[in-house]
């Protein structure tokens, strides 16, 4: 009689909707089709290198599908090579994926999921090449991971975006504004550029494409003569002005992504107003984005993902990352995913559409950056 395959599920970086919904594609896939056992660690390898973990079962998975957040918890400072230690009030950092991986093997794991964005990916790959037989599964609200199409966790956050902007919409056409709204995004700005679109703004900056400010408040006049006396500005937190560079929010020293974004839209908006004395307020969306339950395409995204991770975990094609590839789900190498981020190129059908609709980008021209690279 065959062993039952034992398999291990986490869930890294930041939180975002989707999760639980994988979370119950990976049990129900796991029990339903290879009767296997399934164990999940919490707050993501932390729980691993910790060894805490809990059994997962069908009745524990039961309602979560609509569930925002995590039933293992997460977190964005568990890097097992880069792992914080609290010694002497300080934080040390030791390489503890020797640790992760024993506790995998006394657990007699066969494999483990990973769910998580690039900080995850690129754990994972370096556990795969200890010998941990790992699959990764694309979340990400910035939706800036390589290797797939989109991820699970960026249609709902463009929803809560499109929502909020839709709002701010009519407060700004009451009181004859300028708004700018800061999204998240980080290095690549799909999350602004779709947010944007889906909510009708009018000004669109995205990291991709240093703006240039004249050209934001030559569009603010134009609107203003033509009686559109408001603008909505959608920026990501990662753009920039043509010459300058990003704003750091602030530096958190114990994370492997030290460097957090944001603030720019008040430094935008403080420009605006100088330059066409024009009344000009901010909104940041922040966290807001993260939070909620997952719309219908996500849940359905997560869930396919998810079915993918258990179908290759069985048959052994470990070191793996599922994603949307067209409208089909396929399989990338992590080793390719790691360390890569995903950004807007200048052939992108969702730049292009932008631009038929007539929504400002920040720039005079995006024609001489045809046939190569945006900024980085």
């Amino acid at each position: 009689m065959a062993t039952r395959m034992k398999l291990g599920v986490l869930t890294g970086g930041g939180d975002c909707p989707g999760l639980n919904a994988v979370l119950r594609a990976v049990v129900k896939t796991a029990i339903n089709d290879y009767d296997m056992e399934v164990v999940g660690f919490l707050d993501g390898y932390e729980g691993l290198v910790e060894n805490r973990y809990r059994k997962l079962a069908s009745n524990d998975v039961s309602g979560i599908l609509t569930l925002g957040g995590t039933i293992l918890g997460t977190s964005n400072r568990a890097d097992p090579f880069h792992f914080p230690v609290l010694q002497n009030d300080e934080y040390i950092y030791l390489d503890r994926s020797t640790q992760a991986l024993q506790n995998f093997e006394r657990l007699g794991l066969d494999a483990l999921i990973a769910i998580g964005g690039d900080g995850t990916m690129a754990a994972s790959n370096g556990m795969a090449q200890k010998g941990l037989n790992v699959v990764g599964v694309p979340k990400t609200i910035d939706n800036d991971l390589f290797g797939t199409d989109q991820t699970f966790g960026f249609d709902s956050a463009v929803a809560t975006a499109a929502d909020a902007i839709d709002k701010i919409h009519s407060t700004a056409q009451a009181h004859h504004r300028v708004m700018i709204v800061e999204v998240m995004g980080r290095y690549s700005g799909w999350l602004a550029l779709a947010s944007g679109i889906a909510s009708g703004g009018d000004i669109v900056l995205v990291p991709e494409l240093p703006y240039q400010i004249d050209v934001i408040c030559d569009k603010i006049r134009t609107r203003n003569r033509e009686g559109r006396n408001f603008s909505i500005i959608v920026i990501g937190e990662g753009a920039k002005a043509e010459g300058g560079d990003m704003v750091v929010k602030r530096i958190i020293a114990n994370s492997p992504d030290k460097v957090r974004l944001g603030g720019i839209s008040n430094q935008l908006a403080a420009q605006i107003e100088g330059i066409t004395t024009l009344e000009t307020r901010v909104t940041i969306l922040g966290h807001l984005l993260r939070g909620g339950g997952p719309t219908a395409f996500d849940r359905i995204l997560a869930s396919r993902f998810g079915t993918a991770a258990v179908h290759l975990a069985h048959k052994k094609k470990f070191g793996a990352m599922v994603g949307l590839h067209g409208n089909e789900i396929g399989h990338v190498p992590i080793a390719d995913v790691a360390g890569r981020n995903r950004k807007i190129e200048p052939d992108s059908s969702l730049l292009q559409t932008a631009l038929s609709l007539g929504t400002c980008m920040g720039v005079e021209s995006i024609d001489i950056l045809k046939g190569q690279p945006l900024a980085t």
